[in-house]
C-alpha cells in the first residue's frame, strides 16, 4: 500500500521552466509581420486630423489595413461589429469596404481615440504587448507539455 504522505511530499512546487510564461522569440516575430505597416500608422500619433488623415494614408498605402485587427487582439482578419445603428462584416486582408466604413469602424472601435489622443507612443510596442497578452493564453499547452515532460 502506498503513503499519502510519502506520495505528496514527492511532489515540486511547480512545473513551471522559465520559457512556460512567455515564448518572446515568438512574440517577437509575430509583431515584426507586420512592422512597417504599423510605422506607417505611427505617423498618426497625435494627429489632429485623423480621418482625414488616416484617409490620406489609407489611399497610399492600403497594406496597412492588415494592422488593424491586431490592434484589437484579433488575428482572424475578418471582425464582425454592430450596434445600434447596425453592422457588418469587415474584412482587412483585402479592401472590401468603402473607406468611410473603415473610418466608422475606426471610430466606433476606439481606435481613432487611441491613436489621435497619443494613448501609446509607438504602435509597435503596443503590438508587442498585445502579442505578449495572446500568447500568455498559450500556457495552457506549454504547461500541458511540460506535464508530458514529467510523467515517467
Amino acid at each position: 500500500m502506498r503513503s499519502f504522505d510519502t506520495w505528496l511530499s514527492q511532489f515540486r512546487d511547480s512545473i513551471s521552466s522559465y520559457d512556460y510564461y512567455i515564448d518572446f522569440p515568438k512574440v517577437v516575430a509575430n509583431a515584426k509581420t507586420w512592422k512597417t505597416e504599423l510605422h506607417m500608422l505611427n505617423s498618426l500619433i497625435g494627429s489632429s486630423d485623423i480621418e482625414n488623415d488616416f484617409r490620406l494614408l489609407l489611399a497610399k498605402y492600403p497594406q496597412i489595413l492588415h494592422v488593424i485587427p491586431i490592434l484589437l487582439a484579433k488575428r482572424e482578419s475578418e471582425i464582425y461589429a454592430k450596434d445600434d445603428d447596425g453592422g457588418g462584416l469587415y474584412r482587412f486582408d483585402v479592401p472590401s469596404q468603402t473607406v468611410d466604413e473603415y473610418c466608422v469602424f475606426m471610430r466606433k472601435t476606439g481606435l481613432f481615440d487611441l491613436i489621435a489622443k497619443h494613448l501609446v507612443n509607438n504602435l509597435y510596442d503596443y503590438v508587442v504587448g498585445v502579442e505578449t497578452g495572446l500568447d500568455s493564453n498559450g500556457r495552457k499547452n506549454r504547461g500541458g507539455h511540460q506535464m508530458e515532460d514529467i510523467i515517467p
